[in-house]
Order: structure tokens, then C-alpha cells, then sequence
């Protein structure tokens, strides 16, 4: 069985991503150290899946713990690359954390990688790469703009590492994913997004507002050029994303890659406001959502969507689940969380 190392694999996409990897028939060796996730994601995968995954609780940003994770995994055919800090607003708060953790964690996989003879690495890559993007949908051929904050500046330069260590001459090969806004849970209800402290995100804000852990939301700004004013996201189903990146995995190990290193859109193609989305969940849950609109937040972008065409075409891939199902299963998940 081909053994596939999944970091930050405890994380909110990374642990929908081992189920679905699990599934498939592969074996998963996650490498986390719980700064935002906890141990119990672990059985709430192996809930789902009948199969516990291999869990080693080391950082990324130490290089020889990292190494001693391939040498006791000998099986490591590929490399998802997770790992990392994410929230746009803290970001801007906490720069040098941002480009320490995000950066320094991608170059010891890396050279771990390269050094144990593991070729295969499909990097958990963002729409922030496009910033304010001057046609939508965007697509892969859009120019790559000035980040509008540190976390989007991190994915700019991950990506431009990894390209320029492929063409290199490294024996390394990369498949880039650039999705765009991850929400619900799996629909077990066995895992979801659990962030640790304030929600930085909003689907997990909206839930918790819902079910009286927060006062109220914050939708951030109304006075934006969209037609209600608020920011407009492409909102993704973690399970579809999490598909995504098997079948990425798939085409590395299968050699089926057009080019050393493959960028794909991974999002629905539909932008969505906050306040539409806001709208949706409390019609699907028959739950009143308190929010109040709040000044712009520094660092976001006004309104970006993906074109997925050629994920769809190439990759064979498709986000399935509508807007609707995959707020209840967010919701579902914040009920079984409180009890």
C-alpha cells in the first residue's frame, strides 16, 4: 500500500483530506503538532474510515524530527503539504510568525523530500495569489499580484520556491492547488472545523454565533462594490476539496503530469457574498443569525471566484455539493461539538 504524508493532516482540510485519501486505498502518515487542531480529529477519522492513520505529533519546522518521520515510514510515496498558519486578519498582526512558520516548514519538507527519495509533493496553495483579481472568474493565466497581506505573500513565495527548486533540476515534481474558501464538515458529523480560540473564518464564526458561543457576527464592511456591499468568496465543500487533492496524488504518482510543476483553480465557479451567505444559513437551519456590520478588515480582497474549468477538464475533478447542504453540515457539526 503507498503510504502518503499528509501535514498539518489533524488540520481542517488535511483531515478530510485523510479520510478521502483512505478511502481510496492509500495509507496516511500524518505529521501535525496540534497548534490548531487536537488528537481527537484522529478518531473521529478513524470513525469514519475503519482505518486508524499513522499519527506522529512533530513540526514541520524541525527538520530532524522530520527526517526521523520518513525513515520510520519507509512507504512515503508523496508528500501534502498542509502545514501552515492561515488567517489573512492575523496575519497582518503577526507578520514574522506568518513568514517563519509558513516558509521555513515548506523548505524542510523539501529537503527531507529530496533527501529520503520522495518525489511527489501537491501543495496546499490559495486563491490569495490573485489578489484583486481584474477578470472574473479568475483563471490559472491570471497575473499573480501584489499579496494584500502576509498570509497571501507566504503562498506567493511557497509556490515561487517550489518552481524554482523543480526547475532546478531537483528530482521533484509539484502539483500547486489554488482554492479558494473551504466550508462545512463531513457529513458523518465525525469532523469539521474546530479552530482553537476566536474562529478566524467565518462559517466557523456564523455557527458559533448561531449556537450562543459568540454575541454576535461581524460581517466585515458593506460599503464594498459588490451588489450588497459585503466581500464575495467561491465557497467550496471540504469534502470536494479534499477530492481534489486525491486525485492530484493520483496523477503524480501515475506520472500523468502535463509539466514539473501543474496549477489548478480548485473552487464552484459562483461567488457569494457574506451577507448572502449569511442569509442562506439562517434558511436552511431556521436559526436567527445576530451580526452587525463592522469596519473593512484589513487584508481582504473585495470579491474573487474561481473558474474551474480546468481542474474539471484535466484533473477530472468537479465540486459537487451545493451551498446549501454543505451549511447544514457545517451546523450539524457545531451541534455535535456542543453537544
Amino acid at each position: 500500500m503507498k503510504s502518503i504524508l499528509v501535514t498539518g493532516g489533524t488540520g481542517y482540510i488535511g483531515s478530510h483530506t485523510v479520510v478521502e485519501l483512505q478511502q481510496a486505498g492509500f495509507e496516511a502518515v500524518i505529521v501535525d503538532n496540534l497548534s490548531n487542531s487536537d488528537r481527537s480529529v484522529i478518531d473521529g477519522i478513524t470513525r469514519i474510515t475503519g482505518i486508524r492513520p499513522h499519527f506522529e505529533q512533530v513540526d514541520c519546522l524541525d527538520d530532524k524530527k522530520l527526517s526521523d518521520v520518513f525513515r520510520k515510514h519507509p512507504d512515503i510515496k508523496a508528500v501534502i503539504h498542509f502545514a501552515a498558519s492561515k488567517a489573512v486578519g492575523e496575519s497582518v498582526q503577526k507578520p514574522l510568525l506568518y513568514y517563519r512558520n509558513n516558509l521555513q516548514s515548506l523548505l524542510n519538507v523539501i529537503e527531507v523530500m529530496t533527501a529520503q527519495g520522495v518525489p511527489s509533493l501537491v501543495f496546499s496553495s490559495s486563491c490569495t495569489v490573485y489578489g484583486q483579481p481584474d477578470v472574473l472568474p479568475v483563471t490559472e493565466d491570471a497575473p499573480v499580484k501584489a499579496a494584500m497581506s502576509p498570509y497571501g505573500n507566504t503562498k506567493q513565495i511557497s509556490e515561487e520556491i517550489i518552481r524554482d527548486i523543480v526547475y532546478s533540476g531537483a528530482p521533484l515534481k509539484s502539483i500547486l492547488l489554488r482554492y479558494f474558501n473551504p466550508i462545512g464538515a463531513h457529513p458523518s458529523a465525525e469532523i469539521g472545523e474546530l479552530p482553537n480560540g476566536v474562529p478566524q473564518n467565518l462559517v466557523p464564526f456564523i455557527t458559533q454565533t448561531a449556537i450562543g458561543l459568540r454575541p454576535v457576527l461581524q460581517v466585515f464592511g458593506n460599503d464594498y462594490h459588490t451588489p450588497d456591499g459585503s466581500c464575495i468568496r467561491d465557497y467550496i465543500n471540504v469534502v470536494d476539496l479534499a477530492k481534489a487533492h486525491v486525485v492530484a496524488i493520483q496523477r503524480l504518482l501515475q506520472e500523468k503530469a502535463d509539466a514539473p510543476v501543474e496549477t489548478f483553480n480548485i473552487g464552484t465557479g459562483r461567488g457569494l457574498s457574506v451577507l448572502e451567505l449569511v442569509d442562506t444559513f439562517q434558511k436552511v437551519t431556521g436559526v436567527a443569525l445576530p451580526y452587525r456590520i463592522a469596519a473593512r478588515r484589513e487584508g481582504d480582497i473585495e470579491q474573487v471566484w474561481a473558474d474551474p474549468h480546468k481542474a474539471n477538464t484535466v484533473l477530472g475533478w468537479t465540486a459537487k455539493e451545493t451551498i446549501e447542504d454543505t451549511l447544514l453540515s457545517a451546523w450539524r457539526w457545531q451541534l455535535v461539538v456542543n453537544g
